[in-house]
């Protein structure tokens, strides 16, 4: 049973609504469109649809036409939307990629803080399902605090995928490394995905792939606009382009069965965000490889990363001092370029401390 019939099953014995959280854009439309083939309502509203789309499927959630509904965590920040779930029984609230919540996760996401009030404040008190594929002790205990959950129940499921096999290679240069990783693609029948620390360095061995094994690969981060990456991603999905090199901005709802090796070019930041992304590997059941290439250079580059995304007292002070002054009755109106040049703090740093200051609140 995958995650997705956990909370897909019951919707369709509960009496109310099933709201289902996903950072996951291009995964909600596949999961409805399956849904749907099985004469099963759902639907979904995200940053993808204009607003006149928006309003129709809103208007079916009012109507009580449909039984399973995806929305992307943004769009719990919208009043309008908090005023339609006030008007609608919600039976189960299901969040899926969980460890989001948690600010010890890898793949942190400050829109799901809002998830434990709003479901708090829910008038029918509906069921709540928290699902993660990577969830260390520390950061299940984080996920619960910040739900604000009094009872629940853990399940955690075995980590063993026997039919990986993982290896790391202690590569220096580039050039080392290049023809490592020529060897192993020359070696594996079926799709790949390699992994790489930035956003040049997908850049350069996509070319070097397409130019220098004369195979076809792209390049997938969070630099191209939505509409790229949902191709590039289709592409791979449908083996018109059976490589990708990407950053982790490709990872979470990759669900291909006949993945033969996930490669890591660059060392990842830490051990969950590894085992989710070479996890993405042999899920038909089939002999996979997953392999990490690694350099002292990787170990500087996440210091660095750690270093510029960790705002200090004086940061968070400058930071709140701008929102305070871009405070009008009661609401913060500023967008995160006007931040920056207020500021002159990076966008990730400024993103890190917008975290931490709606945690202070959360917890105050």
């Amino acid at each position: 049973m995958t995650f997705t019939s956990i909370y897909q099953l019951p919707a369709l014995l509960l009496s109310g609504l099933t709201l289902v959280i996903s950072p996951l854009i291009a995964l909600m439309k596949d999961q409805v469109d399956a849904l749907t083939e099985k004469n099963i309502p759902a639907t979904y509203v995200n940053s993808s649809l204009p607003l006149h789309e928006v309003n129709y499927r809103l208007r079916a959630v009012l109507e009580n036409d449909v039984k399973l509904l995806y929305i992307a965590p943004e769009l719990l920040r919208n009043q309008r939307f908090a005023q339609i779930l006030a008007r609608t029984k919600v039976s189960l609230l299901a969040v899926d990629e969980a460890h989001c919540i948690s600010q010890w996760g890898h793949d942190f996401r400050p829109d799901y803080l809002q998830i434990g009030p709003i479901w708090q404040a829910m008038k029918d008190n509906p069921a709540l399902l928290a699902t993660t594929a990577t969830a260390t002790p520390k950061v299940q205990k984080n996920i619960l605090e910040m739900l604000g959950t009094k009872k629940s129940k853990i399940t955690v499921t075995g980590f063993n995928r026997p039919n990986l096999i993982f290896s790391v290679k202690h590569i220096s240069d580039v050039d080392t490394k290049l023809k490592a990783l020529r060897s192993i693609i020359e070696s594996v029948d079926g799709s790949i995905i390699i992994y790489c620390s930035t956003r040049k360095n997908t850049e350069m061995v996509a070319k070097f792939i397409r130019n220098d094994i004369g195979l076809s690969a792209q390049a997938y981060h969070a630099g191209f606009s939505s509409d790229q990456r949902t191709q590039i991603q289709n592409n791979f999905m449908s083996d018109v382009s059976p490589i990708v090199v990407a950053t982790n901005a490709f990872g979470m709802g990759v669900d291909k069965a006949d993945v033969r090796a996930v490669i890591h070019y660059n060392m990842p930041g830490n051990v969950e965000a590894y085992y989710q992304e070479a996890g993405r590997a042999g899920r038909d059941g089939l002999p996979a490889q997953c392999v990490m290439f690694f350099a002292a250079d990787d170990l500087r580059l996440h210091q660095f990363f750690i270093r510029s995304g960790s705002p200090s007292y004086e940061h968070l002070t400058k930071i709140y001092g701008s929102l305070k002054n871009a405070d009008y009755d009661n609401e913060v109106h500023i967008s995160a370029r006007e931040l920056e040049s207020r500021t002159g703090l990076h966008e990730v740093k400024i993103k890190v401390a917008l975290s931490e200051l709606e945690i202070m609140v959360t917890i105050l």
